[in-house]
């Protein structure tokens, strides 16, 4: 049955009513929508996404020897199909595999808000030396003749 705790990369069947297939499954393959799953469909020589509660049922392991056939056969198309994969999908593999650090720490952030805010409040309110220049700088007398 469909299981990849053990390794990486999880070589299986998917038998179905059209037919056998090999398929491969790769845990560094991006997230699929929820429920579905990519595997390598080795008859398609393509990486499709399956209804995972569909397919689950149908997804049998291979024995050592059926594994090490399938590694010879498909391999090289396997590693083709997987590069491509990963080169359209290269956005989320970047975005998962690098830790993305606050641009602004929480202490700073806090501290910088209270700096805005008593800057702001006492310039602006009504009656202050600062308002009162800008007034009187952008005053131009009113009327033009």
């Amino acid at each position: 049955m469909y299981n990849t705790t053990k390794t990486t990369i999880w070589y299986g069947e998917l038998r179905t009513a059209q037919g056998n297939a090999i398929v491969i499954h790769d845990k560094q393959f991006p997230d699929a929508q929820a429920g579905r799953i990519y595997l390598y469909n080795a008859v398609r020589d393509s990486i499709i996404e399956y209804a995972e509660e569909i397919v689950s049922g149908n997804l049998h392991d291979l024995d050592k020897a059926k594994i090490k056939a399938a590694e010879d056969t498909y391999g090289a198309a396997w590693d083709s199909a997987r590069s491509e994969f990963m080169e359209r999908h290269q956005g989320w593999v970047d975005a998962n595999a690098t830790k993305h650090k606050p641009l602004i720490t929480k202490g700073k952030a806090k501290s910088k808000k209270r700096d805005e805010v008593a800057t702001t409040s006492s310039d602006n309110e009504p009656g202050s030396e600062s308002l009162d220049r800008e007034f009187a700088n952008g005053w131009s007398g009113g009327l033009e003749e």
